[in-house]
């Protein structure tokens, strides 16, 4: 195996031009593709909003768009990998490169760089734009397409506990003493748990000490009483600390940002496993692209009028998706602690990373 990688800088620029043309058109397809499909399920749900129409709908687009280019893009590299190199060795061109003295890895190399380039415009990608068009867009929908909200640090579905008591937010803000929450519900409980007392209200704000819900509904569980009031104080035991230690979504949090938030959960003696586990994934998910062209290389070589293209395609295909059921049942359980946080995240990738390159080097190398 020769360990030039680049001998022609002509032949590199050619095969990564091939391959980024390949990603781009993929991706768009699928994208669109999926975004019409998704608007046909959720547009009746936005549209139903008072107010809500062709401008919130381009909004939605607009917060959904990066999640899919996330999701599916390494999908992509691995369908442009096989499209390239089944065309490649259709029109012979494989078999000219082999005998211009160019090994199996000299092939794919150009592949693999411009995978890498995609790999870590990826990651630039998620942590800059997905990340916080998640946040906006869990918020929207916990807001049930209403208006959305304005302020930073957006958390949407919080839960927290003050003692025997509960308190949920759809939508929570800011932090420390600016911390606001939008549709609180608090539930008085007893010590064996039951539910003495429902308030539910408009907004909640930081009282020092304490929480001022405005805009209240009461409900007393024992009397069957319902009353309605201005504002009221609960939670005096809830401070704007233990807010900001609320469960955070991993999605929605840039990778810079959640390895301290992990540090301070670690610190408060919070379970951090399904955290940490997500964090390295923010590293090894953009990676697998640079995977898919060592996993589709199959369909590169051999004969094409031996009849075996569409099988080696097929292999290639099996590989690449087989890869990604992988890594979800490994994140999976490191989500509920059947793994190590790290082994979780980056198994899968250095699993495949060998299969790879021993299905190379055995049958072309």
């Amino acid at each position: 195996m020769q360990l030039d990688f680049f001998p022609s800088r002509t032949l590199t620029l050619y095969l990564a031009k091939l391959f980024v043309v390949r990603i781009l058109a993929v991706l768009v397809m699928l994208v669109l593709v999926l975004m019409m499909l998704d608007l046909l399920s959720n547009s009746g749900k936005i549209l139903a909003v008072e107010g809500n129409g062709q401008g919130e709908l381009l909004t939605y687009a607009s917060l959904r768009i990066p999640q899919l280019i996330q999701r599916f893009l390494p999908y992509s590299v691995l369908l442009a990998t096989l499209i390239s190199l089944v065309t490649l060795n259709q029109n012979s061109e494989v078999i000219a490169m082999k005998a211009a003295g160019l090994s199996a890895h000299q092939v794919l190399a150009p592949l693999l760089l411009t995978a890498l380039v995609v790999a870590g415009f990826s990651f630039a990608f998620n942590e800059r734009l997905v990340t916080r068009a998640t946040a906006t867009l869990k918020a929207w929908e916990a807001a049930e397409y209403g208006p959305i909200p304005e302020e930073s640090n957006v958390r949407a579905n919080v839960y927290l506990t003050d003692g025997e008591n509960v308190m949920t937010a759809a939508q929570l803000a800011g932090r420390g003493n600016a911390i606001a929450m939008r549709k609180v519900t608090f539930y008085r409980r007893n010590a064996e748990g039951a539910i003495l007392e429902q308030i539910v209200a408009d907004r909640a704000t930081y009282a020092a000490p304490g929480w001022k819900l405005e805009g209240i509904e009461r409900f007393e569980v024992a009397t069957a009483n319902y009353a309605t009031g201005d504002e009221i104080v609960v939670g005096e035991g809830l401070t704007p600390d233990q807010i900001d230690l609320a469960r955070i979504d991993p999605d929605a949090v840039p990778f810079w940002e959640l390895g301290p938030t992990i540090d301070a959960y670690e610190e408060a003696g919070r379970r951090t496993g399904e955290m940490r586990a997500k964090w390295w994934h923010k590293l090894s998910g953009p990676l697998s692209s640079f995977l898919m062209p060592l996993l589709g290389a199959v369909a590169a070589f051999g004969l094409a009028r031996s009849g075996q293209l569409f099988v080696r395609a097929l292999i290639g295909m099996a590989l690449g998706f087989a890869y990604f059921v992988v890594d979800n049942a490994a994140l999976a359980m490191g989500n509920f602690g059947g793994y190590p946080p790290f082994l979780a995240a980056w198994a899968p990738f250095f699993l495949f990373l060998l299969i790879g390159e021993t299905v190379l080097i055995r049958t072309e190398e």
